[in-house]
């Protein structure tokens, strides 16, 4: 038995397991040929809301604060096309906080708010000194935020 088979298969999840929610404006540009939104943009919105967010509440500074955030890794499930014109909904939640990194999840949803996930992804940023490019602590500001979406 190979180990895919046994790994339970990722499902969909409710609005209710996300703590912040930042909406996203489709493109005619972002579909592809086959209708839908291509993959590529969906870690694309990943980044948008999660970084929109932590500006929107001063937890990071992306033109001159001292620290910044790398991404290291990434992943995505998809379950359900999304096309232009429909608007997006990024949930956020963060599911860990280390010394000097934190893994973000991000559900996107359809205009339609009955309807689980259409995607679920993730990323991990590394924060860095800017000059330096080598992990810090998080600033407390930024650990500040993160309490509000774990």
């Amino acid at each position: 038995m190979s180990p895919e088979s046994t790994t339970p298969r990722p499902q969909p999840e409710p609005r209710g397991a996300y703590k912040a929610f930042r909406p996203i404006s489709t493109r005619w540009s972002d579909n592809d040929v086959y209708g839908h939104v291509n993959n590529v943009v969906y870690y694309s919105w990943f980044d948008t809301a999660v970084n929109g967010f932590l500006i929107e509440q001063g937890a990071i500074d992306i033109h001159t604060g001292p620290v910044i955030g790398f991404v290291v890794e990434t992943g995505c499930n998809y379950f359900a096309p999304l096309a232009f014109p429909e608007p997006v909904v990024a949930g956020i939640r963060v599911a860990h906080v280390g010394q000097s990194s934190v893994r973000y999840e991000v559900g996107l949803f359809p205009a339609d708010e009955r309807r689980p996930c259409a995607a679920r992804g993730y990323f991990v940023h590394v924060y860095v000194d800017r000059a330096t490019q080598r992990p810090v602590p998080l600033p407390p500001e930024l650990l500040r935020v993160l309490e509000t979406l774990r």
